[in-house]
């Protein structure tokens, strides 16, 4: 079968590699679609994502596909089901784990990360991480529901009522993914701050949100926002974020940033409006909620997909020749897989 494997740094080559067999808890994946984000940008730069990937491996930790083969002790899903994988898997035995807190997993291990993942034709994964989705999602939508679950993950930190108004700031495909899981929450009012009109027109005509266009100086309210979302991880739009809350507010730090940058903060500003600061690291035990949102038609994420590649395209992305990219997926058997 072909696979597109990462060989070392910034080092992509499509190679004939055996199919691999599963382990009695393991199924085989028939690949669909895989998406490509930001933490395959960094492993591909010799950067961590969730865990640090070392090569030789297979990236693609956003899938989808049909179980081609089942091992001997799986039960919840069988040959010819249309799944999606949640590509992190927890040791369940470190005392993160036992305390309720998978995502801070000290011994965490990922498909696409630290195994192969959906950048080839097969790829296995423990089945207790892969989950079938009904007729009315796509295999298309369907791989791209781990990132979904991030924003789901997000937003179950946070205290939801619907009289509450939310700013997510950050036009990219996660700062879009909140504007519709904000919604499906009950929050009565979502604002997106971005820079790109074509993202802000396509959100705020079907989807409803107010916009920020922060390109064309507009400005982002101060004392404003009973939530904020800050999808970016850059210093100055997280300062943005602590300064639009309101009193009583709820900041939720998203964006992932560089590890060295910092960013100001006025102490007296926390106190006085008596914010809420929260971290969102990965998914835990999200895939459910967030496969229901797309059966519902609650979120709906095929419009935000702005490309679809073929493997050998990867490279050519990765590497930042090809330009303009909201959100692609990789097809690889596609619907008929």
């Amino acid at each position: 079968m072909k696979a597109l494997v990462l060989t070392g740094i910034k080092q992509l080559e499509v190679q004939d590699v055996e199919t691999p067999e599963v382990k009695p808890d393991e199924v085989l994946v028939h690949t669909a679609y895989a998406g490509i984000c930001g933490t395959d940008h960094a492993l591909y730069a010799g950067l961590p994502g969730s865990a640090s990937a070392v090569p030789p491996i297979v990236l693609g930790h956003e899938n989808s596909g049909v179980v081609a083969k089942v091992g001997s002790e799986v039960k919840n899903v069988k040959v010819g089901d249309r799944v999606t994988v949640d590509p992190n898997i927890y040791c369940g035995e470190c005392k993160y784990c036992r305390t309720s807190r998978p995502e801070m997993c000290e011994n965490l291990s990922a498909v696409g990360v630290t195994r192969d993942g959906g950048f080839e034709d097969y790829f296995t994964a423990p089945a207790k991480v892969v989950y079938a989705i009904p007729d009315s999602v796509s295999l298309k939508a369907a791989a791209v529901t781990e990132p979904l679950s991030c924003a789901v993950h997000g937003v179950d930190l946070l205290e939801i009522h619907p009289y509450q108004k939310a700013l997510v700031i950050g036009d990219g495909f996660m700062g879009q993914l909140f504007v519709q899981t904000l919604q499906a929450y009950g929050v009565s009012e979502v604002t997106l701050s971005g820079r790109n009109d074509e993202k802000l027109k396509l959100n705020h005509d079907r989807f409803g949100a107010k916009t920020i266009n922060t390109a064309k100086g507009e400005q982002i309210p101060t004392n404003e926002y009973d939530i904020v979302i800050e999808a970016v991880g850059r210093p100055e739009t997280q300062e943005q974020a602590v300064e639009a809350a309101a009193r009583g507010g709820q900041v939720s730090m998203f964006g992932v940033g560089n590890p060295d940058d910092k960013f100001s903060i006025n102490s007296y500003e926390v106190f006085q409006k008596q914010l809420k600061i929260q971290g969102a690291f990965i998914n835990p035990y999200c895939f459910e909620d967030s496969i229901a949102l797309m059966a519902s038609g609650k979120v709906d994420v095929l419009p935000l997909l702005s490309h679809e590649f073929d493997v050998k395209e990867v490279d050519d992305f990765v590497n930042g020749r090809i330009k303009n990219v909201s959100k692609a997926v990789v097809k690889l058997a596609g619907e008929e897989a």
